[in-house]
């Protein structure tokens, strides 16, 4: 046997060393990453949370620093925080979402306690300035009937969240029904019965010029692109117009519908899993969040606190009153409905109201998607074609909605049709999803170019349009610039959502999205979720 050296050893011991100090210190990064709740000894509360809190990140900073304490935040969106309290939220100690409506419609189980609203934050128009004065809106008390006639004429539309994905949706749209009722005391299901209110909720609706399933993407959505007016928190609106006045462009003007809106109430509960060490350290949290110390900050970021409602504007740069701003403006806020009204209301709106959705899913079936990619594939297209799956996600198809499907590899295999909401025929579309099986290269852009042949024979004005595209791997052939020139000889204002999953090529997709203002979407640890948020922007 060869003989080792004492240096030898000494330096293969330290070797050694090292290589477990990288093992360990890799874990722990992994450990963090994941969110787990290893965390040198400190104690943990994981929080299940809005994306629109995400701001709020410095200030829970601090309130860790001096307690010694890690909050995990995990945000996730309105519909997903509602499923996972029917499902007993097991992993969190705490729910953090934009509005009590998800609580409420939530937690079946009754494990939610000591709820209580941090920030207020009003649901509003944003119109720019300049086109608010055009329409007669500027220095004047605006009704939500002011708004629907000037939808009527044509004079305005907006962008706007679904009201079945996102909390500003929803608050919106329930803010629509109170101010068209002639704010009832509260809401009934019967109320929602009503004709005249169902056509003057497809009206206001139907000036609905872009969607989204994130208020934040909304924002980002109007910074990028071109459009006249969104309805957003009025926190949103500030954070927008801090960026358009930077850049020099005109701001939005806010305008409070004087016959009704909703407020989102960012409440936090806790979630009882029987730990009184973490409903201890949920109580210090809460007390500290609506505190003196920290009330200031909040103001900061355009949130107005529970107990401030309207209140004396000390902060002019942040609710600047050349921006429609009014901070002692008595709002007409409505009571809530029960539960299972809202849950009417949103079925209602997915269903019957909403502007229909003319949606092309361009789906990989290159020899790459054999196995485990074809079959994931057809699970989530499943999600959404299955009419009782869908409803789960309040992601039906409603009755004028279009579906259109075209399967390729490095071809258009095939291009199938649905019309509407009927059961059977979605099942029949899902059926020739199943039956195919996957070969051949991949060509990205052709089925685009189709896509865009086939949302051609549509009046895309009468639509919420997109083009989902999922692929598996990088185009065998690169006609980028010929997609692009389709799509702007067409004067076509088509988001092009993309899904990746396997080997795909994040950079050829997220070009695609970038001209044509969408988002790509991360399928490759879970293709179902990413194919429900994509539709969610449509």
């Amino acid at each position: 046997m060869k003989k080792i050296s004492g240096n030898k050893k000494l330096i293969i011991s330290v070797m050694i060393i090292i290589v477990v100090i990288a093992i360990i210190v890799g874990s722990i990064i992994s450990i963090q990453k994941s969110g787990s709740n290893i965390s040198f000894g400190k104690k943990t509360l994981n929080i299940l949370s809005g994306s629109e809190n995400e701001v709020l990140e410095p200030i829970l900073e601090e309130f860790e620093k001096q307690n010694n304490v890690n909050i995990n935040m995990t945000y996730e969106g309105s519909v997903d925080i509602m499923q996972e309290l029917q499902n007993g939220a097991e992993n969190y100690d705490a729910v953090f979402p934009a509005n009590s409506i998800w609580i409420s419609m939530g937690d079946t189980n009754l494990k939610v306690k000591n709820q209580k609203s941090i920030t207020t934050t009003p649901v509003v128009f944003g119109i720019k300035k300049s086109v608010a004065e055009k329409l007669g809106f500027v220095g004047k008390d605006v009704t939500t009937k002011d708004i629907l006639e000037k939808i009527q004429s044509k004079e305005l539309s907006f962008m706007m969240t679904s009201a079945t994905q996102s909390n500003s949706g929803a608050t919106a749209y329930l803010g629509f029904i109170y101010a068209l009722l002639g704010n009832p005391e509260v809401i009934t299901a019967e109320d929602l019965d009503n004709e005249e209110l169902k056509t003057n909720l497809t009206t206001i609706l139907s000036g609905v010029n872009r969607s989204s399933g994130s208020s934040d993407w909304l924002k980002d959505l109007f910074l990028e692109s071109d459009y006249d007016a969104m309805v957003n928190y009025e926190s949103i609106i500030i954070d927008t117009n801090k960026e358009l006045v930077a850049r020099g462009e005109e701001p939005l003007y806010v305008i409070y519908p004087q016959d009704g809106l909703g407020i989102a109430d960012s409440p936090l509960g806790y979630i009882d899993n029987g730990n009184k060490e973490k409903e201890e350290i949920f109580l210090k949290l809460q007390d500290y969040l609506i505190s003196d110390e920290v009330k200031p900050k909040l103001l900061e970021l355009g949130r107005r606190t529970a107990f401030a409602i309207n209140f004396e504007n000390n902060n002019p740069e942040t609710f600047n009153s050349d921006w429609g701003i009014d901070t002692k403006k008595v709002l007409n806020v409505m009571k809530m409905p029960t539960a299972d009204v809202i849950q009417k209301a949103l079925n209602m709106y997915q269903t019957e109201l909403r502007k229909p959705s003319l949606t092309v899913y361009c789906l990989d079936y290159s020899g790459s998607m054999a196995g485990n990619g074809v079959t994931s594939l057809r699970s989530a297209m499943s999600m959404l074609l299955d009419q009782q799956k869908a409803k789960s996600y309040m992601l039906q198809a409603s009755t004028k909605d279009v579906t259109i499907v075209i399967p390729f590899d490095n071809n258009v295999l095939d291009i199938w049709k649905a019309e509407g909401n009927d059961e059977t025929t979605l099942l029949e579309l899902q059926s020739k999803i199943d039956s195919l099986d996957p070969q051949g290269g991949t060509d990205i852009y052709k089925p685009l170019i189709k896509a865009m042949d086939e949302i051609k024979k549509y009046n895309v004005s009468d639509y919420t349009t997109s083009i989902i595209l999922m692929s598996d791997g990088k185009s065998n052939v690169n006609s980028y610039n010929q997609v692009v020139e389709e799509w702007n000889q067409e004067n076509l204002d088509i988001p092009i959502f993309s899904i990746t999953f396997g080997e795909s090529d994040d950079r050829e997709l997220q070009a695609l999205a970038d001209f044509s203002t969408a988002r790509v979407f991360d399928g490759k640890d879970n293709l179902e979720k990413a194919f429900k948020q994509a539709k969610g922007y449509n």
